[in-house]
């Protein structure tokens, strides 16, 4: 670690009282010695790291750290502090803080190396003598492992030797020092009986847990929760062995150490590669912190488990929910990943469907929905043909959307065993006419079913076919039960209420609408907030005949969705000083992106400046989405930006309305970026001199 920390980066009065404070002034002297380019984009990106999940831990320690293209080279800067400062631990304020930098690209090695350090903050003798280490060079030699002291001892032997066996991942995975030490003694006893005359009794198999540990930035609590666990387990008498899934790779656990586990702890912030090679065993899933802070308990947890024979069902890989129902979460949370779940799968659908019925529109007239069969009537050189075609192929896609909404919200919430039971109720709805809601519920119903007949103690012998068989059939029963017979007619009357008042809009009531929904779309910025609005839009449309109301609804959400993009865009060409390098260039996409209706390419403006990004986003969407219902505006397309503007009603005003959010969002963009620019250095900068960097970034001290 020579390289990544000298004395310049340590700082042993840490005088600052916030977070935010004490990452600033670790970072400055990052920038000092030119190991961060961009002061601002770099915070932005530990703030957001930071809002991911507090880096406080147990035992006065603090770990802000991010990778960052902002970054040169991997660093870490340290800071003491005497008051402490809160990074959200449960048992206090930090006083040994830690910034760790890591550049976008940062090499195996030092990743490595930073994970090192990780593992050595759950020693108290480490930390013990960071505490009482009286100057700079000192500590920075300490943590660099130059220590000749306790240090030492730690690294060459001792309890913990055995961790320096590692691979170049941080990981011990496959053959674990406890295994080994297991497979020489029992031969080694065996031996000692043979030499006496007598048979040794064989000794009682430790009970074996394998876990894996991930964070988003791979780069300290993946080691940490890693390092913890294990501490545990050899508390425990348990043979417990690590998988860590951190940022320089992963090396797999050996199948047959797999196989021949009695647990398995899941401790992530990220979905776990691979999952399904631990399916069938008792399972504990949490989240990372939930590791460093109590393994034990989880140890416990996870024997219990396997004493009541409960195991999880076939895990499959990728969904967008894998963390949906982890210990920690509030319900609120939950729900709304399990929601998202199946509106991220069901947008495809959306897009492919609807923009194949718009231009069954655009080439066959408005009257195609009327067009027979194209198994019965298709002549090659009629383009009416061609449009009823496209029209056709449209319907039966947005004929998936409600059963895969359904499907997808109860896959998020019990995994595969939760899809045919979501399938079946998304199907039932659209029977019964409950529509869109009607998918929402059959969703949540049949996720709820399955994971409270998965909670039912099974037999073994019937283990192997309840995903399969029992878990299908009790789970499509029960929904369908339930969307037939008991809630589906409720929900129908609510569908049809909820249609006729979106008919039912007009004047005042549908520009405050369009507002609302404009507000919504540039909140998130593609997050759970816009996705929300846009299945509104989208729900409404999804059906062969949409609603003009529905129509305007939809209209609105793109033109609002479409104006955070274009006017970081615009802002980055017209007023390019306020802008660093990096956000020019992404500019340049933003123009693309924000023509496509992606409203994620503002995303990088306002991950850096938020508080001055988000609020002009939100007021240019306003405006647009106010003047798009006020003009009349429709669309049939739930996508396109553009590139379907032929298929849209009041297409000049509809551009207007779009260009005057745009220019409204660059106007006080450039307004708010201009006034944060004029601004003097304030004091708390320690009477550092602004100086730009060559590349015309922003200034930085120096």
């Amino acid at each position: 670690m020579s390289e990544m920390i000298t004395a310049d980066l340590v700082d042993l009065d840490l005088s600052a009282d916030t977070k935010e404070a004490a990452a600033r002034a670790l970072a400055e002297r990052m920038v000092a010695r030119g190991r961060v380019t961009d002061l601002e984009g770099f915070l932005a990106d530990v703030a957001a790291r930071e809002a991911q999940m507090p880096t406080g831990l147990d035992g006065g320690i603090g770990i802000p750290h991010c990778r960052s293209a902002h970054v040169t080279e991997p660093t870490l800067a340290f800071g003491r502090s005497a008051a402490g400062i809160d990074f959200g631990a449960p048992d206090g304020p930090a006083d040994l803080i830690f910034l760790i930098a890591a550049p976008a690209g940062a090499d195996d090695a030092h990743l490595t190396i930073l994970s090192s350090l990780a593992r050595q903050l759950m020693n108290s003798e480490f930390t013990d003598a960071l505490r009482s280490v009286g100057d700079a060079p000192s500590a920075a030699a300490l943590i660099r492992g130059e220590d000749t002291g306790s240090a030492d001892s730690r690294d060459s032997g001792g309890t913990d030797g055995s961790r320096d066996s590692e691979g170049t991942d941080g990981s011990r995975d496959s053959e674990g020092s406890r295994g080994s030490e297991d497979s020489v003694a029992a031969p080694a006893a065996a031996s000692a009986g043979a030499a006496t005359g007598t048979t040794a009794p064989e000794p009682e198999r430790p009970f074996r847990i394998v876990a894996v540990t991930s964070c988003p930035t791979g780069i300290a609590h993946t080691y940490m929760a890693a390092e913890s666990l294990e501490n545990a387990g050899r508390d425990a008498g348990v043979d417990l062995v690590v998988e860590t899934q951190g940022s320089a790779g992963f090396t797999r656990l050996d199948p047959a150490v797999i196989a021949a586990a009695d647990g398995v702890i899941f401790a992530h912030d990220v979905p776990v590669r691979e999952k399904d090679r631990f399916a069938g065993k008792p399972t504990v899933d949490t989240g990372v912190k939930a590791a460093i802070n109590r393994p034990a308990e989880l140890i416990t947890e996870v024997r219990g488990k396997a004493e009541r024979g409960e195991v999880t069902a076939a895990a499959s890989a990728g969904t967008p929910v894998e963390r949906g129902g982890e210990a920690g979460e509030g319900y609120g949370t939950r729900l709304r990943k399990w929601l998202m779940s199946g509106v991220s799968y069901m947008v495809p659908f959306v897009a492919a469907g609807g923009l194949l019925i718009a231009l069954g529109f655009a080439i066959g007239g408005y009257g195609i929905n009327e067009a027979p069969s194209v198994m019965d009537h298709f002549v090659w050189t009629q383009a009416d043909s061609w449009g009823a075609l496209l029209f056709q192929i449209g319907g039966v896609a947005f004929g998936f959307l409600v059963p895969v909404l359904a499907g997808y919200i109860a896959y998020g919430m019990a995994d595969r065993p939760g899809l045919v039971p979501g399938f079946v109720g998304g199907a039932i709805s659209l029977t019964i006419n409950a529509g869109f809601l009607g998918g929402l519920a059959a969703g949540l119903i049949a996720g709820g079913v399955v994971i409270a007949i998965q909670k039912v103690r099974i037999p073994a012998a019937l283990r192997g076919i309840m995903p399969v068989v029992v878990i299908p059939l009790i789970s499509a029963a029960v929904v369908g039960f339930l969307m037939f017979v008991v809630i589906g007619k409720p929900i129908a009357e609510a569908q049809k209420g909820m249609t006729d008042w979106l008919n039912g809009l007009s004047g005042a009531n549908a520009v405050l609408l369009g507002t609302l929904l404009g507000l919504m779309m540039c909140f998130d910025l593609g997050g759970p907030v816009n996705k929300v609005a846009y299945t509104f839009a989208t729900a409404g449309i999804a059906v062969a005949s949409p609603s003009d109301s529905a129509m305007k609804i939809m209209a609105a959400v793109m033109a609002a969705g479409m104006v955070p993009p274009l006017a970081m865009a615009l802002a980055t060409t017209v007023r390019g000083r306020l802008f660093n390098r990096t956000e020019r260039e992404n500019g340049k996409a933003a123009w693309v992106l924000g023509a496509s209706f992606i409203s994620e390419g503002a995303i990088p403006f306002a991950a850096a400046d938020p508080l001055r990004v988000i609020p002009a986003s939100m007021v240019g969407g306003a405006v647009t989405g106010a003047l798009s219902m006020a003009f009349g505006a429709t669309l049939r397309a739930p996508h396109g930006g553009i590139f379907v503007v032929p298929l849209i009603g009041n297409p000049f005003l509809y551009l207007v309305a779009i260009a005057a959010g745009v220019g409204v969002t660059t106007a006080l963009v450039i307004v708010l970026k201009g006034l944060r620019k004029a601004a003097p250095a304030g004091p708390g900068a320690g009477g550092a001199t602004p100086a730009a960097s060559p590349e015309g970034k922003r200034p930085v001290a120096v």
